[in-house]
């Protein structure tokens, strides 16, 4: 009996068992190193939160809203509308704080109250006409 054919295809199939193999090998391989480096950035992202966490604690607590940009103009601009008794225009904002009374101080001192419009820290009663939200 010839068995020669059999043991051929035998080799074929080992052969390619063996090639699956090594390819499995292989990606396992790439899988484990992915996971180290997986896991090395959640270790680093952990000690990022405990240090921010830690600092936290000693970070000085903010004295304006959080909602206020961080500009030197807001403050002032908030200031006038503390002391104001009635809505103000934004000329009225602008003599307030002593500014020349040119159009490009009205324009842009009308952008800031608009933008704090939007923040909802102001409202505008009617066009051009602003106040303080309570």
């Amino acid at each position: 009996m010839n068995l020669q054919p059999l043991l051929d295809a035998l080799d074929i199939q080992e052969n390619a068992a063996q090639a699956m193999a090594d390819g499995l090998r292989t990606q396992i391989e790439e899988l484990h190193g992915r996971l180290r480096e997986a896991q090395t950035h959640l270790e680093h992202l952990a000690i990022t939160r405990k240090t921010v966490t830690a600092l936290a604690d000693r970070l000085p607590a903010r004295t304006s809203s959080p909602d206020v940009p961080e500009h030197p103009d807001y403050p002032p601009i908030l200031a006038v509308f503390n002391e104001a008794t009635c809505p103000l225009r934004a000329r009225d904002v602008c003599e307030a704080l002593d500014h020349e009374l040119l159009p490009k101080n009205i324009e842009g001192t009308r952008a800031k109250l608009k933008r704090l419009v939007k923040l909802g820290i102001l409202t505008e009663l009617d066009a051009g006409s602003f106040a303080k939200k309570s």
